[in-house]
């Protein structure tokens, strides 16, 4: 299952709020063996929303959008997200009704736009908070603020299943130039794919289906690099 994640909010654009989501939802969609192809920040305009969610939607298998929820004038991505899968915005009676009895709220208290999702979207319930997400076709609208967003994500996370990776993490000594020649041959002998993170020493990503190939080329690994 191929998944691209979408951020939205001018204040990650900015620095101003460290997108944390992105990262989160990653890790998250791995160990479930989804594959995460795209990670994408967009500003908060409806325009770009709805162009990237459209473009992804019809490209990858399910796309995850966080940010921009709620009724004041910044939060766009109902919008954008109705315009990229061609439907209109309407008040979604569920929430209302959800709010009212879950929420301890009162419908004449909420202010307008609050239950507002794309006709016929899924309404996904916010325990943390108030604002709601949804699901519409292979789109999956949750909330920025990190507590709402994952605690949402729980309510969907069987949604996103794959075939289960095995990872193996060694850390290597040498320059990661100097280790080309043998992520080559760590591949081509055990077919595992390779990915290394240079910092203070270079950390060796090792991942596979196969378990034991994880195990046998870590191990391989450890016995001809300078490891730590």
């Amino acid at each position: 299952m191929n998944v691209a994640l979408v951020s939205v909010g001018d204040e990650l654009l900015s620095g101003d709020t460290v997108n944390t989501n992105a990262a989160w939802l990653g890790e998250q969609l791995t160990d479930r063996g989804a594959n995460v192809e795209r990670a994408t920040t967009v500003p908060d305009r409806e325009a770009d929303i709805a162009r990237v969610v459209n473009e992804y939607a019809a490209e990858y298998d399910a796309v995850v959008v966080t940010g921009g929820l709620g009724p004041t004038h910044d939060d766009l991505t109902i919008e954008g997200v109705a315009a990229a899968v061609g439907r209109d915005v309407e008040t979604n009676e569920a929430v209302l009704q959800w709010l009212a009895t879950e929420g301890g709220y009162q419908r004449e208290d909420l202010t307008d736009g609050t239950a507002d999702l794309p006709a016929g979207a899924r309404p996904l319930h916010n325990t943390e908070g108030v604002a709601p997400g949804c699901v519409v076709e292979n789109v999956y609208v949750l909330p920025g603020v990190p507590a709402e967003m994952k605690a949402m994500f729980e309510q969907v996370e069987g949604d996103f299943e794959g075939e289960t990776s095995h990872v193996a993490f060694v850390v290597v000594d040498e320059p990661e130039s100097a280790l080309i020649d043998r992520f080559e041959e760590l591949q081509e002998r055990f077919g595992v794919i390779v990915g290394s993170y240079p910092g203070d020493h270079v950390r060796v990503k090792i991942q596979s289906p196969d378990e034991e190939a994880v195990d046998e080329a870590a191990a391989w690994l450890h016995e001809n690099a300078d490891v730590l």
